[in-house]
């Protein structure tokens, strides 16, 4: 029979089973090893979560404790910072740009349940991949849905529920999460270098 993850990783109904189990209890232990490791030791930090998730670019960084689930669904770009308590359900594939900033509570989830209260009961699930674009800001307590694609440079105000795709370039927020107004002009800072 079909491994369980390779239904899941393709957007099929699964349920769990051994390896499914195995591979998550692995993956938990890794995760709780590498939120013991502190900020005095990033270098080591960094190496580490590029060994365990699916990639993780240069110069990122993940303030612990992180959740995930497997951890190999997820891949991160370069210079993204993402705060402490963030929780990542990679059971399909997470993809999070480069120079992104993801507040502290931010989850990020891909797995739902069947809406059929039999199939529900019998532990059947799915998974929906998520992508956020460069340049994405994150507001802390964020809860970003299963399937959502979040566009190039757009802002997500703190504890919105992303239920949908957000396009490029604008301000979304509330439960659910619409754009309400586009980044132009009037957003741009003089600071210096810029």
């Amino acid at each position: 029979m079909e491994p369980m993850i390779d239904r899941a990783r393709r957007g099929e109904y699964y349920t769990g089973d051994a390896e499914l189990s195995a591979k998550l209890d692995r993956a938990q232990t890794e995760v709780m090893r590498l939120n013991t490791i502190g900020g005095e030791d990033s270098e080591r930090r960094h190496a580490e979560l590029s060994a365990f998730l699916g990639g993780f670019g240069e110069g990122s960084i993940i303030r612990p404790p992180f959740y995930c689930d497997f951890g190999d669904g997820i891949t991160i770009g370069d210079r993204t910072f993402i705060n402490s308590t963030c929780t990542m359900l990679d059971v399909a594939s997470i993809t999070i740009g480069s120079e992104c900033d993801i507040a502290c509570a931010v989850s990020i989830v891909t797995a739902t349940h069947p809406i059929d209260p039999v199939a529900r009961r019998a532990d059947w699930e799915l998974a929906k991949p998520i992508v956020i674009g460069d340049g994405v800001w994150i507001g802390a307590g964020v809860v970003v849905c299963p399937g959502v694609t979040i566009g190039e440079n757009s802002v997500i105000g703190a504890g919105a529920v992303v239920t949908r795709d957000i396009p490029a370039g604008v301000v979304a927020y509330g439960n659910p999460a619409r754009a309400m107004r586009e980044i132009g002009e009037q957003d741009r800072l003089e600071l210096p270098g810029l």
